[in-house]
């Protein structure tokens, strides 16, 4: 085959790749930041969001979904490869007690927030994911997945916020996105609780 074939085919391979990278800089700057943050114990108010969270209750857990959007990834449903997908958290750990997540989709994909306790010993990203592409919920102490709303829904759409509010017992909890193919492609992080 010549490389003459396709002209401008390196153009077009590098202009895509470039395109992927900075997509996955923007996700990744905008999960690193305090961009999205509230003061601690404030309601979190992201401009621009479609909703935003009541004042709730307790120490407030602010966690940002996020994926580089349709048409950027590659693969197949429910593989979306080279880690697109994020789930971050802060703070990362809290005392014991009334604990209130605030959950944002900076993404273009629906998400959602489940909070599942870790076993001592156990790690992060290490719960086996079914045919379905999702891993078993039993266990859980609650869900952030309606959009512009409290507790379990359908998920939370692009732009906007979901939340619930806990009673949580020292320990570790690892927070997922347990939409088919997220939490294998790492949308996952830990809790901790503290006396």
């Amino acid at each position: 085959m010549s490389a003459d074939r396709w002209p401008g085919r390196r153009l077009v391979l590098a202009g895509a790749v470039a395109a992927l990278l900075l997509g996955a800089a923007s996700v990744l700057a905008l999960a690193a930041t305090d961009a999205f943050r509230g003061p601690s114990g404030a309601h979190w108010r992201v401009p621009g969001a479609r909703c935003n969270a009541p004042a709730l209750p307790g120490q407030a857990v602010d966690v940002t979904v996020g994926d580089m959007g349709p048409g950027m990834m590659g693969g197949s449903p429910g593989r979306h490869g080279m880690g697109m997908l994020r789930l971050v958290a802060r703070p990362g750990v809290v005392s014991g007690g009334v604990v209130s997540l605030q959950v944002f989709n900076a993404g273009a994909m629906t998400h959602e927030v489940v909070v599942l306790p870790l076993s001592p010993g156990q790690g992060l990203g290490e719960r086996p994911t079914g045919p379905d592409g999702k891993i078993d919920e039993a266990g859980s102490l609650g869900e952030a997945s309606r959009t512009c709303g409290a507790g379990a829904g359908d998920g939370i759409a692009p732009g906007a916020m979901g939340w619930t509010t806990l009673a949580l017992n020292p320990g570790r909890y690892e927070l997922v996105c347990n939409v088919p193919g997220h939490y294998a492609a790492g949308m996952y992080a830990e809790l901790d609780v503290e006396r």
